[in-house]
């Protein structure tokens, strides 16, 4: 196994992505050919299950995307599942303290450095070296997305093994007392908190479409991995934009 992904995070450049949400092989497949570096596949928040995740990975053209997904908990069964499926990273979310990024890292890891169950069935389909190369490979992405995360998010970027950190910013403006309001000077406060302290500890800072900036300002604040949008919100715009240009509406 080998992360390019990953390795152009090492070397602190940028790179962009989109979540996939919709449970259709054709739009991650379209959407592969579009030149993202990353998809997060979202078992969390959408509709997607660990099956149809990996129907949408197998969809995928090229290998210039890398498959992420994002696992439904900080458990150690739903990474595992993640991965064997084919995932290059996971995206973990609620990490609030050193604890929970370490057992997020342990979940990626085989024994004796980790916990993951061996079992990797499609990721080591086509990969004879995978069970040597993994444990180096796998991208680490813990989402900060409370007030607690951001306290200790120090201890949390200081994990050996966490790669990124990630700002979600709706249950991060909710944990501050300001539920959806992610330009609220306390949620941007803290979202620069987080960019401190992980640029500090020398590691990735992600942020989810702009979180209350645009995502050119966070481009120009130097934010490794960004996300510019989602499957939904690029077919909702691109709806509106036609029916705009065509006068409907």
């Amino acid at each position: 196994m080998r992360n390019e992904l990953k390795r152009r995070l090492k070397r602190d450049e940028q790179v962009y992505g989109t979540w996939i949400t919709i449970e259709s092989p054709i739009v991650a497949e379209m959407l592969s050919t579009m030149g993202f570096d990353y998809f997060v596949f979202d078992t969390e928040h959408s509709p997607l299950d660990i099956y149809q995740a990996q129907t949408l990975m197998q969809a995928m053209r090229g290998q210039e995307t890398t498959p992420i997904v994002r696992a439904w908990w900080n458990d150690l069964v739903a990474i595992k599942r993640a991965l064997d499926i084919g995932a290059y990273g996971v995206i973990v979310p609620w990490v609030n303290n050193r604890e929970e990024a370490e057992l997020a890292v342990k979940a990626t890891r085989y024994g004796p450095k980790g916990l993951r169950g061996c079992g990797p069935r499609r990721a080591a389909m086509f990969d004879p070296d995978y069970l040597k190369t993994a444990d180096e490979e796998i991208l680490v992405i813990c989402q900060i997305e409370t007030r607690k995360a951001v306290d200790n998010i120090e201890d949390i970027a200081s994990v050996e093994g966490v790669d990124v950190t990630y700002i979600g910013p709706a249950d991060l403006s909710a944990s501050l007392g300001h539920l959806g309001d992610m330009s609220h000077p306390d949620v941007q406060e803290a979202i620069d908190t987080v960019y401190d302290a992980t640029k500090a500890a020398g590691k990735a800072a992600g942020i989810h479409q702009g979180s209350g900036r645009t995502i050119k300002e966070r481009m120009e604040k130097g934010y490794n991995f960004i996300t510019i949008g989602n499957d939904l919100v690029f077919l909702k715009n691109g709806v509106n934009d036609h029916m705009k240009k065509l006068g409907i509406k």
